[in-house]
Order: structure tokens, then sequence, then C-alpha cells
């Protein structure tokens, strides 16, 4: 594993270590499934699982591009959404993250 890649990792356990309800979990996991999303689309998938707004799920799709550096993003034109396409070199990674971490404790 690269000192990139280490980096990138350590960002992940620290962001699932904050992770208190199970929301970034789910929205990595999302991300992940679909490699390609835009922030209507994955607040329509998170909405079905945690009563949250648009806002909350557009700023942590940008936390996870920004400062995680898993993500890219690009828009074909003015008119259209930002798509964010999850980086080819990080996407093993990220999944043997969210398998070794463990959930965020349920409400039961």
């Amino acid at each position: 594993m690269s000192s990139m890649q280490s980096e990138i990792a350590s960002r992940l356990v620290q962001f699932l270590d904050l992770d208190t309800d199970g929301r970034r979990r789910f929205v990595l996991g999302v991300i992940l499934e679909a490699g390609e999303i835009t922030v209507s689309s994955l607040y329509k998938a998170v909405k079905e699982q945690f009563e949250t707004s648009r806002k909350v799920v557009a700023s942590l799709l940008g936390y996870i591009c920004s400062k995680l550096g898993i993500l890219s993003a690009h828009k074909k034109s003015y008119r259209l959404p930002t798509v964010y396409v999850l980086k080819e070199e990080y996407a093993d990674l990220v999944r043997s993250v969210l398998n070794a971490t463990l959930p965020a404790p349920s409400d039961s």
C-alpha cells in the first residue's frame, strides 16, 4: 500500500469513527455500489434510511470529496448537476475499511 493509500485509509477510519448513527457508513456504501453519483441520487437513497435534509447529504458528499480525497467531481455543463465519481484506485480500499470497521451501535 502506498503512503497516499495509507493516509486515505487513516482518514476513512477517522471519518467512520465519528459515525454515530450509521449514516456515514451508509453513504460510503452507496457511493461504493454506485461508483458515480449526484447529490440528488444520493439524497434519494439516504432519505429512505435516515431522516435527513438535502443540505446535510450535499455537505457530507462535499466533505468526502474534499477531505477524504476518494472522489473526483465534474460537470459536463453548467446546467447539469455535479457528478461525483469514486476513484478506481480507492474502491478496494473503501471496501476493506468498511468491512474492517465496526458499524455504529443501533438504538435497539
